[in-house]
């Protein structure tokens, strides 16, 4: 029999706060997060593991470690053979997913990939790159750059750097010219991991968890007391595809509608549904959205 408990890495530095927040609206306590590489979590089956997401992937398809939360991009650098568990729509500080993009100075005279043939592109990404620029047939040196590469656009030719924003290429004042790869956070698995009951269902719950927790981040709760006679035509004011709870009240009267909504749509919707009569409205946050 393997061991009850399920090695879990989580993602040291941009991703590392973001991941443990997103665990925290999952119901998961992480402590000692900043101090240790091996931060405790209220869960006896699992034992965290903090590691950069550049090598995760490598952990968990060598067996060191059961599961892991990284990015695509590291996935495909590493030419890791795991099992993508799941696709979670969180980063360090958008939803959307983020990209490496090819990027000069903007006094470059380079408007296109294909005017970097022959030059030097410095990049973390180095395998990717060099399959991106193999794929268009261009013949461009790739060399590794150790961090800070945005400085290194005005002494190589090019640099394939990530970005979510685009604030730090343009603060640099750089220009992307083509997008490498985009590249979501997730959730991985080793594959003899995965095959074991106990480790597969704790993996399964972990991810049903995580992912009701993103579904909450941009919804709310709303509830309100509407008379009966104003039912239907506040009905129509709530979104079509949701499905509100409609349940009686002691006041025979009166009814209590509970619909879960966007939180901008919320916003329209309240006054609206003040003027068509309802009452006692109330929003209220959400930790998990479990569809």
């Amino acid at each position: 029999m393997s061991e009850q408990i399920l090695k879990l890495g989580i993602p040291k530095g941009s991703l590392q706060k973001a991941t443990i927040e997103l665990f925290a609206r999952a119901g998961f306590d992480i402590a000692d997060s900043e101090r240790s590489y091996l931060p405790q979590i209220d869960d006896e089956q699992i034992r965290l593991v903090l590691l950069r997401a550049q090598e995760m992937s490598r952990y968990v398809a060598d067996g060191v470690l059961d599961a892991g939360i990284t990015g695509y991009d590291w996935i495909m650098e590493n030419g890791s053979d795991v099992v993508e568990v799941a696709e979670l729509a969180y980063s360090k500080a958008t939803t959307r997913p983020a990209r490496w993009v090819l990027a000069v100075p903007n006094e470059s005279a380079v408007k296109e990939p294909k005017d970097l043939a022959g030059g030097i592109v410095a990049t973390e990404l180095i395998e990717v790159t060099k399959k991106y620029f193999k794929k268009k047939g261009i013949d461009a040196k790739v060399e590794f750059s150790w961090g800070a590469t945005e400085v290194k656009a005005r002494l190589v030719d090019a640099i394939v750097e990530l970005t979510e924003t685009g604030s730090t290429l343009r603060a640099n004042n750089l220009r992307e010219i083509d997008t490498v790869v985009a590249s979501t956070t997730r959730f991985i698995a080793n594959k003899k991991a995965w095959a074991e009951q106990f480790k597969r269902q704790k993996i399964e719950n972990i991810v049903i968890l995580l992912n009701a927790a993103i579904n909450a981040r941009s919804k709310v709760g709303l509830k309100m007391n509407v008379n009966k006679s104003d039912l239907e035509s506040i009905l129509k004011i709530l979104p079509a595809e949701k499905s509100p709870t409609v349940s009686s009240l002691a006041d025979s009267d009166y009814a209590a509608i509970e619909v879960i909504v966007d939180e901008k749509t919320e916003r329209r919707l309240v006054p609206q549904l003040k003027r068509a009569g309802a009452s006692g409205i109330i929003t209220y946050p959400l930790n998990k959205v479990i569809p």
